[in-house]
């Protein structure tokens, strides 16, 4: 894990964004992006002084964009605006999505696009450096003008106003501050709007999404591959040569990983003999390289996307490099929230495809040789029952996120922002989303575990036996009174960390 992040007005990586939102990686900003932050302040300033109005800098905002503000206005001009638009209602937005915003802002100020001071940038990457995360709350945002009412709790707090979590917990602004040597920052011209028009919310959401995503998917692989064994599936149909036939990426890699998976089964041999009457495993089986591959290959449409999104300068007025300041709508989230909601699809495709998988190693009229429900004692007990029944209750809440934010717009500020992205929308439901695989993955990678095991004497795959041995470290395994809950609890938890693949020979 990266210890420390530069911003230096570059692009940075997804990886980079990970550190520091989810594993608390210092952050500097680099001296070249600090003084070429202030030479562009520089012109600001001057026009700031001239008798011409400047939008963002000598002028109102918005549906107010023609009101000329007197020099000895600005100040509580960029006060008022922030205090106005930190609006936001709802639950506490999780402190690494936060942590990722403050990032993904602060990486747009050091473009030296915005015009903000070279002061204004140090203090926020000085609250980023102390964990000091402004309380956002999760309403608010339309995802066009930036993600505005979470961005100005952020900026807020900047100001000193509002509340913060800090190591010690909740507490005001004003003091983490003033504890972590921090001098709150009194807005001048052009540097409230700099401060709030981004998508870094939803931005930041996507990284994260993506990290995660790899993570299950390469899981869904492995789980898949359990099941394939459990169910005494074939492992001819991840044929490369087979896969060759429609060279989608994502499905040719997906085959590979489950053929390499289930290399070495003494379950998957015993039934390849001549006397198998079996023809064809049902589609959960035999098509999951098809509906993995095309997840994976959406995610890498996504972070494309993304990628491009976190080398851009996004504000509204930009200052170009001759010197003009220029109004634009660089500061709409379509192309971020669009892979969203694409991404939402997917997920909930994976999700249920595993959800069927399971189904079928609890049904006797499926399970070729299984008790009902993977059951310790059926009839006294019902296995894994419920656990079925849970991830179908999540499968079909995915099913419901996967329908798009992004088609929906709410008109907003008179008319002026007569079309909005709702990418904070977007990106909100894909987090519920990729929870929800996670569990619905740790239910299956459960409910195979215990059907290899019923396999005995014959013995899974090395990949597949290594994959149950981590989850037993986790869970104590079937018994007459076991506790379901808690072993799925753990088993999301193996599944999220990553260690469940690690453990892979």
């Amino acid at each position: 894990m990266q210890e420390r992040v530069t911003v230096d007005g570059g692009a940075l990586s997804r990886a980079q964004v990970v550190a520091v939102a989810r594993h608390g990686a210092g952050v500097s900003v680099s001296a070249d992006a600090l003084a070429a932050v202030a030479a562009t302040r520089a012109h600001i300033e001057r026009l700031a002084d001239a008798e011409a109005p400047t939008y963002g800098v000598s002028t109102g905002f918005g549906a107010l964009a023609t009101r000329h503000i007197p020099a000895d206005r600005r100040t509580a001009l960029q006060r008022s605006l922030i205090r106005s638009h930190a609006a936001g209602a709802g639950p506490e937005v999780e402190t690494e999505v936060v942590r990722a915003l403050m990032l993904l802002r602060l990486r747009t100020l050091a473009t030296a696009r915005t015009g903000v001071r070279a002061g204004t940038v140090e203090a926020l990457a000085a609250m980023l450096d102390a964990g000091i995360t402004p309380v956002v709350p999760e309403h608010g945002s339309l995802g066009c003008s930036g993600d505005l009412a979470p961005l100005s709790a952020v900026a807020l707090a900047l100001m000193g106003e509002g509340e913060v979590r800090t190591k010690t917990g909740l507490g005001s602004a004003a003091d983490a501050l003033a504890e972590a040597g921090i001098e709150p920052v009194v807005l001048a011209e052009k540097e409230g709007l700099a401060l709030i028009n981004g998508t870094d919310g939803m931005l930041g959401m996507l990284a994260i999404a993506l990290h995660d995503l790899h993570t299950l998917l390469d899981t869904a692989d492995l789980t898949a591959a359990m099941s394939v064994e459990a169910l005494l599936g074939t492992d001819r149909v991840f044929a490369p040569e087979l896969h060759a036939l429609r060279p989608h990426p994502g499905q040719a890699l997906s085959a590979a990983r489950i053929r390499e998976h289930l290399r070495g089964s003494a379950i998957v041999a015993s039934h390849q003999t001549p006397d198998c009457t079996r023809v064809q495993d049902a589609y959960s089986l035999r098509c999951a390289p098809q509906v993995h591959g095309a997840a994976r290959d959406t995610v890498a449409h996504a972070e494309t996307v993304a990628d491009r999104e976190l080398s851009a300068a996004i504000d509204n007025p930009v200052v170009l490099p001759d010197g003009r300041v220029e109004s634009n709508g660089n500061f709409h989230g379509a192309p971020v929230a669009y892979v969203l909601d694409f991404l939402a699809i997917p997920v909930a495709d994976v999700a249920s495809m595993a959800e069927r998988r399971t189904d079928r190693m609890l049904d006797t009229a499926r399970s070729h040789g299984l008790p009902p429900f993977l059951a310790h004692d059926p009839g006294v007990d019902s296995g894994h029952m419920i656990a079925q029944y849970t991830q179908a209750g999540i499968v079909s809440d995915l099913k419901r996120l996967a329908a798009p934010a992004s088609v929906d717009s709410i008109p907003s500020s008179a008319m002026q922002e007569d079309h909005v992205s709702m990418g904070w929308s977007s990106a909100r439901k894909l987090r519920k989303a990729v929870d929800g695989l996670a569990t619905v993955l740790a239910v299956e990678l459960l409910t195979a575990a215990r059907a290899l095991d019923l396999r005995a004497p014959l013995t899974p795959a090395p990949a597949t036996a290594a994959a149950v041995a981590a989850l037993r470290e986790r869970v104590d395994g079937p018994g007459p009174d076991r506790h379901l809950a808690p072993e799925i609890a753990a088993a999301v938890d193996l599944v999220r960390s990553g260690d469940l693949l690690r453990r892979n020979p």
